[in-house]
């Protein structure tokens, strides 16, 4: 038995090392390749390696779409979208979500599968949750995509939310950009399992799918303001449960207490596994992609889009900026206001006390008879 032990050991330090061995092989390939094309090795930020590294993203490199995304995720993207931003505005952007458990990667499986079939090119971004404590991410909703992993009109990007609320990562937003950039023709994000309030990925996605699944609470979770709200496409996914047909008449008679300005949500009934109604859908999604276009409201969710995009931006400087403010200067025995005031104070801003919103947010839908 101790033999055996000590073999095993051996074995798995003989795999390390073998592991090891061919990391440092490819690394080394990776790097002479790249020295026979002119670049540089493909960490360095210089800037002829950002030059390089264009090249190959108009080349419609794959490898140059990750390293871009990986950029991106680090804080260092501003240079790249800054050269591609232009070329956006082209793909078709899906953004699917939902509880937890509902089939949200097993229906983006499905999407990618009809998308491939009609002869599109697919981008995927899936967002896992961080923990709260390690902050790693299992970056697990890929496997539900394994049957495209060697699908070259296919590339897939997982991210960690790495703490950032609304159900997606805090570069989500430029991996979109560059997947659209790149060429892609649809480009689909699957959020975190979210609740009620999660409402970010509108922000994001022309067409927004709400997945929703029977037999996971009482009728009044239909009706809670947040989420639903967000929906140009129910999905009442898993529809041989016995309870579909009643999560079905639910979210009709909620549909039935409101007034909707433009788009009235379609809804519709799935089975991702077996791909039952992924040609419903997709014919939903597409006739959301037209009355976007026809309607003119396609640029008025880019602009919104844009907006918020820059709104975070700006958000994520001043966080940091106002952390080290408040780590240097905030005294004790000072009430929160005066704090507040002094903090703003140092960047030149006054301080205002109100609670009134500075844009009036667009309303998609108001319940009869109050408006």
């Amino acid at each position: 038995m101790k033999k055996r032990c000590r073999f095993n050991r051996t074995g798995a330090v003989a795999g390390q090392r073998h592991d090891e061995t061919l990391r440092a092989r490819r690394s080394r390939a990776e790097g002479k390749d790249n020295r026979q094309r002119g670049g540089n090795p493909p960490d360095v930020g210089s800037p002829g390696d950002h030059s390089a590294l264009l090249r190959q993203f108009r080349g419609r490199s794959p490898r140059a779409l990750a390293r871009a995304i990986s950029r991106a995720e680090s804080g260092r993207g501003a240079e790249l979208i800054r050269h591609l931003f232009g070329q956006t505005g082209r793909a078709l952007t899906i953004g699917l979500t939902g509880p937890p458990g509902v089939g949200k990667s097993t229906l983006g499986n499905a999407l990618v599968r009809k998308a491939r079939s009609l002869g599109k090119s697919v981008g995927v971004i899936s967002v896992d949750p961080s923990s709260p404590f390690s902050h790693g991410a299992l970056l697990g909703d890929r496997i539900r995509l394994s049957e495209h992993f060697t699908d070259a009109k296919v590339f897939i990007r997982s991210m960690a939310s790495r703490g950032h609320l609304g159900g997606l990562a805090g570069a989500t937003a430029d991996a979109v950009s560059l997947m659209d950039a790149f060429g892609m023709d649809v480009v689909i994000v699957e959020t975190v399992g979210v609740g009620q309030s999660e409402i970010e990925i509108a922000e994001l996605t022309q067409t927004t799918i709400v997945a929703l699944q029977p037999g996971s609470g009482d009728s009044i979770q239909v009706l809670k303001a947040g989420i639903l709200e967000i929906a140009d496409i129910f999905v009442v996914n898993k529809k041989d449960h016995p309870m579909a047909n009643q999560l079905k008449h639910e979210i009709r008679s909620m549909m039935e207490m409101l007034d909707f300005k433009g788009w009235v949500p379609e809804l519709v009934m799935t089975q991702a596994t077996g791909g039952d109604g992924v040609e419903e859908l997709w014919a939903a999604i597409l006739r959301h992609a037209d009355y976007l276009r026809e309607s003119g409201e396609l640029d008025e969710r880019r602009r919104e889009s844009f907006a918020h995009q820059v709104r975070q931006l700006a958000l994520g400087q001043l966080e940091r900026k106002l952390d080290r403010q408040l780590a240097s200067e905030l005294a004790a025995g000072v009430d929160p206001y005066a704090a507040a005031e002094r903090v703003l104070h140092a960047f030149g801003v006054s301080f205002e006390g109100t609670d009134e919103p500075v844009r009036a947010p667009h309303v998609r839908a108001s319940v009869k008879g109050l408006i």
